[in-house]
């Protein structure tokens, strides 16, 4: 059979005038513009000179004083007092407008309406709690359901893929199987090859009378696809809706992104790890030398944690899809397989860090080895501790990065944590081949963590993510398999080899530490 490619957006020559006359200029124009305001506001007050510096220095003091006092993380405490100590009036409306901010605030409501709503719509299954008791896994679960519906399974297959190309032909023969919904949440979207194999099937289901619905992250219409992208997906029989759209207005809503990787089928399959949907993530094309990702397939009631999930972050902006019609699901896939299985979520609104709070725990409760693959290391004091604290007990704690950067800045910033892991015998390594962007966690044979979330101030602060946490599952034994052959693959980083760093990257390393807290 023929592989039919379809393309909503063919490519068009980027130029100049292309740029300066898009949206995306346009959103770029009004937001500086409005910023330009705020400045002239302030400029105007500088005249009260006196009554102006009086003021500044008075906001200023009694913000550091709230700020030790709260229950910010104390290296974005350290980043917000050292802008106030540069400019502090100007440092202490912008923080005033971060949290007071009319989107943020009706994201956070939206959030919180159906969080609530939900909690209780998969019941846990006791019996599944009273065998993991001592297990450490147990506890994880309870704390996971104080910020929302986290059930953990049992005889639930869980396949590992160890790059997206293995994803991707999994992804399709699964899709063909749909029988009733498929559900898409992407942080990328990028048409090609790879979407347009998968539109092609989404289409053929559609007309079939399968419910199809995808939404995307909306930084996704700055450079990938156009803004009336969701009405061309109409015309296929598809829903679609793009997150957080950009706006012609300042808000700081839009600094928390929807970094999800989900697909559900039926409420029956479901798919989620690093894997987004544009033909770098199966090295079609070549961005940062080879792409190393990986992603899971869940068989069996698990599933249906995701397709919550996507049900939730689709009703936060406009609650037209009803729970009950698609949960709990009617016929889940009879499966008997080992361990147990646990999908969850994180939102950046509420005081729950969960997606480092899972990483803790397993580096806390790690015996013999923490194995971890990420693209990014940029780490708050927590974090870093408790690395540094696993592998001075010895525990053999590894990680690997990537050798080919996609963010100068971002590689500059995982660097100055180097000298610091390596002396307390945390090991890393950098994969040669080009560019890691996998997020796996194994632990002692027993544990794995695989889904969206890095190690970086963006995924585990400012981002919707979600992963799935894996207890004496089968495929655990493929993770770690798969772990050691990309580690053969990399250069071990010792304080001989970062004296051979380039120039730039110790350069800006140090400096760009200060806003380490906002990358």
């Amino acid at each position: 059979m023929e592989e039919r490619v379809v393309s909503l957006y063919p490519k068009k020559k980027k130029g100049i005038l292309r740029l300066l006359f898009s949206r995306t200029m346009f959103m770029v124009l009004a937001v500086v513009l409005q910023v330009a305001l705020y400045v002239l506001i302030l400029m105007a007050f500088a005249n009260f000179a006196a009554w102006f510096t009086a003021a500044m220095y008075i906001a200023s003091f009694i913000l550091i004083i709230y700020l030790i006092n709260s229950r910010m993380d104390s290296t974005a405490k350290m980043t917000w007092i050292f802008f106030m100590g540069i400019f502090p009036l100007g440092a202490c409306l912008f923080y005033f407008f971060t949290q007071t901010s009319l989107g943020h605030r009706k994201l956070k409501e939206g959030v919180e309406k159906q969080v609530n709503a939900t909690r209780t719509l998969l019941p846990q299954d006791q019996e599944v709690l009273k065998e993991l008791e001592h297990t450490g896994a147990d506890d994880l679960c309870r704390y996971m359901n104080r910020s929302g519906c986290f059930p953990i399974y049992k005889n639930c297959e869980v396949t590992y893929f160890p790059l997206g190309e293995d994803k991707f032909k999994a992804m399709l023969e699964e899709l063909e199987k749909a029988e009733k919904f498929i559900f898409m949440e992407y942080f990328i979207v990028g048409e090609g090859y790879m979407w347009g194999r998968i539109l092609d099937v989404l289409e053929r289901k559609a007309r079939a009378g399968v419910t199809v619905r995808v939404m995307y992250d909306g930084m996704c219409e700055i450079s990938l696809l156009p803004h009336d992208y969701p009405k061309r997906m109409q015309t296929l029989g598809i829903e679609c809706r793009s997150y957080a759209p950009l706006q012609p207005f300042v808000s700081t809503h839009y600094n928390y992104r929807d970094h999800r990787k989900i697909l559900v089928i039926d409420g029956k399959v479901a798919f989620n790890g690093g894997v987004n949907l544009a033909d770098e993530y199966i090295n079609r094309i070549d961005r940062f030398g080879h792409w190393k990702d990986t992603a899971v397939c869940i068989k069996g009631e698990a599933a249906q944690s995701f397709t919550l999930m996507f049900l939730q972050m689709w009703n936060v902006t406009d609650s037209d899809l009803k729970y009950e019609d698609y949960l709990p699901a009617t016929e889940p896939l009879p499966v008997k397989a080992a361990g147990y299985v646990m999908p969850y979520g994180d939102e950046p609104l509420d005081e729950d860090k969960v997606g480092e709070m899972v990483y803790m725990d397993i580096l806390n409760r790690s015996r013999s080895y923490v194995h971890i693959m990420t693209p990014y290391l940029i780490l708050d004091g927590e974090l870093l501790c408790a690395l540094k604290f696993a592998a001075e007990r010895g525990v053999d704690v590894k990680i690997i990065l990537p050798g080919i950067p996609d963010k100068t800045v971002a590689y500059a910033l995982a660097k100055t944590h180097y000298a610091s892991l390596l002396d307390s015998g945390v090991q890393i390594y950098e994969y040669t081949p080009g560019f890691v962007h996998a997020k796996v966690f194994v632990c002692d044979d027993e544990r794995a963590v695989v889904g969206t979330i890095n190690l970086d101030y963006r995924s585990l602060y400012h981002h919707f993510e979600c992963a799935t946490y894996m207890y004496k599952t089968d495929c655990i034994a493929d993770i770690e398999t798969d772990f050691r052959d990309t580690l053969s693959k990399c250069m071990k980083v010792t304080r001989e080899t970062m004296k051979k760093d380039k120039l730039k990257y110790k350069i800006i390393g140090p400096f760009a530490k200060i806003l380490a807290p906002l990358m």
